[in-house]
């Protein structure tokens, strides 16, 4: 019998596969700027030697084209950390404020399915807990895509929204909160040591929509860590054992996050200076009235599109991220 070859391996296989996709999509997006530039500059040529402004406007357009090519480059340049290409997986939390903010808590969520689905991202919904009345008190998805947690990094923190409050038969002004956190996926080749005798699971039915097997089975799982604290559960898949995956799968990311910001908050004690993401200290607000706007506060980068943020396009704010070394 032969030796188990490199391709035996299902994790190893598809990382080197998603690398390959990755490096052809650069070759052909180079190729593609360099015949740009090379019809322009003909068509440039072209003009001056028949003194011909009509040919202005095409080349102007050419021209911003090749800007907005090369400025995707450079940002892709900067999604070398070792866990950008991995998998993102995030979690939603409402904060307080009832309704309003479990409101908000799924308008966020909206949006970064929308992202997803612009950047042909796969998403699965891991866990999902709906509001009392309306909106979402927490969801957890995993976005599956070239450099998701790259791009998705940017989005950590918390969120606070200015409106006025459909909820609100007075009309009020309310202010709401949502925390978004963001973790890499980590696969089966980094070592993360879990002894499960320090993991409680408990299995529940799932509440939601799902039809009566849903219902009447416990498919539903919530695993606790006991040493430290960290619930991770699953309930949207309708076998017990898929739950059992998924959440052992986050389970494993959260503790390697845990260690990974361990190590950083010695290396920045070391330095002397430590900036936290925490609750209430927002990254981003988003302004209905008596305005319409939305800024983030660590880059100044802002527009007063609200709708084409909330439909997805958050690519401003995170490029602007990436570009002030985050």
């Amino acid at each position: 019998m032969a030796a188990p070859g490199f391709w035996d391996d299902p994790n190893e296989a598809q990382k080197i596969s998603q690398e390959v996709t990755a490096l052809k999509d650069s070759l052909e997006q180079y190729q593609r700027i360099s015949t740009q530039y090379e019809d322009m500059t003909l068509l440039c040529q072209m003009g001056m030697d028949e003194d011909d402004e009509s040919v202005y406007p095409e080349v102007k357009a050419s021209l911003d084209e090749i800007n907005r090519e090369i400025e995707q480059l450079e940002l892709s340049l900067m999604l070398s950390g070792e866990y950008d290409a991995n998998p993102a997986i995030l979690t939603l939390h409402a904060g307080a404020g009832g309704t309003e903010a479990q409101d908000w808590c799924q308008m966020l969520l909206r949006m970064y399915v929308r992202w997803a689905e612009k950047h042909n991202c796969k998403l699965e919904t891991m866990d999902f807990l709906a509001g009392d009345e309306a909106g979402v008190k927490s969801a957890t998805i995993r976005v599956v895509g070239h450099n998701a947690y790259g791009y998705l990094k940017a989005e950590k923190g918390v969120h606070r929204l200015v409106r006025i409050s459909p909820f609100d038969s007075n009309a009020r002004r309310h202010t709401s909160f949502a925390a978004v956190d963001v973790m890499p996926e980590i696969d089966d080749t980094v070592e993360v040591n879990i002894n499960m005798a320090d993991v409680k699971v408990d299995t529940y039915r799932a509440s939601g929509a799902g039809g009566q097997h849903i219902n009447k089975t416990d498919s539903a799982v919530r695993m606790t860590h006991m040493p430290t604290g960290i619930i991770v559960q699953c309930q949207s898949e309708r076998s017990q054992i898929q739950n059992r995956e998924y959440c052992m799968r986050v389970l494993r990311t959260k503790l390697f996050e845990l260690e990974r910001k361990k190590q950083a908050d010695v290396l920045n004690e070391i330095g002397g200076e430590y900036h936290a993401i925490e609750w209430g200290s927002q990254i981003r607000s988003y302004v209905f009235h008596p305005y319409n706007m939305v800024k983030d506060h660590r880059t100044n980068a802002e527009t007063g599109n609200v709708q084409a943020v909330m439909d997805g396009e958050i690519d401003l704010f995170v490029e602007a991220y990436l570009k002030n070394g985050g």
